[in-house]
């Protein structure tokens, strides 16, 4: 299995998707690495194929990493691309249940920062402000939560529909150009994969559906999200990017 393949068509895929999906990785990354320096200890949440983890490795090196979902498909790629790499311990566990924390096996305080990227709006609210508490314990004190995802400005709210019809138009324009796979093709394509189908039939299972057409997204506002993460016990909050009706938030331990 071409792993690295599989990652680009992942990578090209969310890109059509979220064309500033780098950038949003990037100012992470920056944060992480102004705060916590040269080789932070990670917990990728709802790390999907390891996107942001991959991007960590490059960037600091001298970081590691735990990888953190419950989808077993994509843990597999994931699997597959740091099979090896002694930075990476990768991890099944379900964040819509609180004991995912204990699933994990790391004790209190063991990471410098917790990263998560246009995961968590798929859980409902009270499971998104959970997270935060139970995310929250792991960390070290100075250590950052940032959550790059679909969090709306309360401000430019009547804006907040016509601007994702737009980027739902460009990016459909983005994959007709780059003939990138949406999220439909995506799955099917890897239910072609004989080492991935029963991996697939899995993930349905779990979630209960198929291609994804039936999740139910919280749109929560940058003041919900602030809020939630003062009360899980982060010092201090704030914006760190923005483009939109996309945002990352960043809590300090």
């Amino acid at each position: 299995m071409d792993w690295n393949h599989l990652q680009d068509l992942w990578d090209a895929q969310q890109q059509a998707y979220l064309p500033d999906r780098e950038d949003r990785i990037s100012a992470m990354l920056d944060i992480v690495e102004v705060a916590r320096g040269p080789g932070p200890r990670i917990l990728d949440l709802a790390c999907g194929t390891g996107s942001i983890t991959r991007r960590v490795l490059i960037r600091l090196p001298a970081s590691s990493a735990v990888l953190v979902d419950v989808d077993p498909a994509l843990l597999a790629i994931a699997a597959g691309t740091f099979e090896g790499e002694s930075r990476v311990r990768i991890c099944s566990a379900d964040l819509r249940r609180a004991s995912w924390r204990h699933a994990l096996g790391e004790p209190d305080g063991a990471f410098d920062a917790v990263l998560t990227a246009t995961a968590l709006h798929w859980l409902p609210p009270d499971r998104v402000a959970g997270v935060y508490q139970e995310a929250a314990a792991l960390l070290r004190s100075g250590g950052i939560l940032a959550n790059a995802d679909h969090i709306v400005d309360e401000g430019l709210a009547v804006l907040e529909k016509p601007l994702r019809e737009l980027a739902q138009a460009r990016s459909q324009e983005v994959q007709l150009q780059t003939q990138a796979l949406d999220w439909d093709g995506w799955w099917t394509m890897l239910k072609g994969q004989p080492e991935l189908a029963p991996l697939v039939a899995e993930r349905d299972e779990i979630f209960g559906h198929h291609e994804g057409s039936s999740h139910t997204e919280s749109y929560l506002s940058s003041t919900w999200h602030l809020s939630a993460l003062r009360a899980a016990g982060f010092s201090r909050t704030g914006i760190a990017w923005r483009r939109q009706a996309d945002a990352v938030v960043v809590g300090v331990r």
